[in-house]
């Protein structure tokens, strides 16, 4: 049976990329070595390093004034690399809270320095993005998360700022057309979007680097440091760069990020048209904010939720639990899940409906 990986993380990743890699874990490339045990600093990885790289900036559009790193540590990693490289000490930076990973990146932010929260949307248990706020000229920077993986909910767009804007976009990078020059740092964990976890993608406007900081930043934790050392400070997480690697190559075949933002966008439309006309399902996330990648909606009566659980074991759907702080279901979109698989996952719902 073919199985529906609803998965918010680690994500769905193409069939072509789970060959390839585990045939590099048997063999890299007819070395008779495996990706597993090739050294970080060899010029056969030192290679996929710089085509990994170069692909990120080909597929954003990015040109050299910005670096891309591949680190470790998630992206919870750069709630504190964002504020140890960018907060000046007369300069809050401002955050926009619309989840909670967004929130714990304030949290970690108020460790370092003194972040302001400029809009929160806590009070509807993070249901919609904030749309009215202010960002002040004499902040550090601004940060946002362009999609919130629990909730649900997806910027549509991005404030145009003074400052550096900051985008946490762990759950949503790479899958819908985005002028990425508006953004001074990009940061995504790699498991959602862009293969398997172990890897982090940081994208850095040099400049932004150059201002004088008065605090003594951790060797580690500085992204000059990284920068100079070419993402190879300490050992590089080699066979998550490689599966990286495998997927940004699968993702430019298949036409890049334009042909990425219209298939997401016909998944994202037909599950979210059955959710409004079934009466059994209800969307979590106001309409006007909802995430193309992933769909948040309940069951209104709670007496179905094991017949609907039977009927998608049946079909082969699975990871279809919603995150606890929201209940119900999460479907995630992510750019590898094929329509296929919402069509299975809609037939169930509808199976649902008629047997109700």
């Amino acid at each position: 049976m073919k199985m529906h990986n609803f998965c918010a993380g680690p994500c769905i990743l193409p069939q072509s990329v789970f060959e390839k890699a585990s045939q590099a874990v048997k063999d890299f490339d007819s070395s008779g070595l495996s990706i597993l045990e090739i050294s970080h600093r060899s010029n056969v990885f030192q290679q996929i390093l710089k085509e990994t790289r170069d692909l990120i900036k080909e597929l954003t559009g990015l040109n050299n004034d910005y670096e891309v790193l591949l680190l470790q540590g998630g992206a919870s990693l750069q709630f504190t690399m964002v504020p140890f490289n960018l907060a000046k000490n007369d300069e809050s930076p401002l955050y926009l809270d619309t989840g909670r990973w967004a929130n714990n990146a304030f949290l970690e932010a108020e460790k370092i320095c003194k972040p302001l929260i400029v809009a929160s949307s806590k009070d509807k248990n993070y249901n919609y993005i904030p749309k009215d706020y202010e960002i002040s000229e004499n902040a550090s920077y601004f940060h946002c998360t362009s999609n919130n993986t629990i909730y649900g909910t997806q910027m549509k767009s991005f404030p145009k700022t003074k400052v550096p804007l900051i985008s946490d976009m762990s759950s949503d990078i790479l899958s819908r057309k985005l002028d990425y020059s508006q953004f001074d740092l990009i940061y995504a964990g790699a498991q959602k979007n862009i293969g398997a976890a172990g890897v982090t993608v940081v994208i850095v406007r040099k400049e932004i680097l150059e201002k004088n900081l008065e605090r003594n930043i951790p060797s580690y934790l500085d992204y000059r440091v990284q920068i100079a050392k070419d993402s190879c400070f300490n050992t590089s997480p080699v066979f998550s760069i490689y599966t990286a690697y495998l997927n940004l190559l699968w993702l430019k075949e298949q036409g890049g990020i334009e042909a990425m933002d219209k298939r997401n966008k016909k998944k994202a439309e037909t599950l979210y048209a059955e959710i409004d006309k079934n009466d059994l399902f209800e969307g979590v996330a106001v309409k006007e904010d909802r995430s193309d990648m992933n769909v948040t909606f309940t069951l209104k009566e709670v007496s179905l939720k094991e017949k609907f659980a039977e009927i998608c074991e049946e079909a082969g759907v699975v990871a279809l639990k919603g995150h606890r702080t929201v209940g119900g279901y999460r479907a995630s979109l992510y750019n590898a899940l094929e329509l296929e698989s919402v069509e299975v996952l809609v037939g169930c719902m509808k199976r649902l409906n008629e047997i109700a």
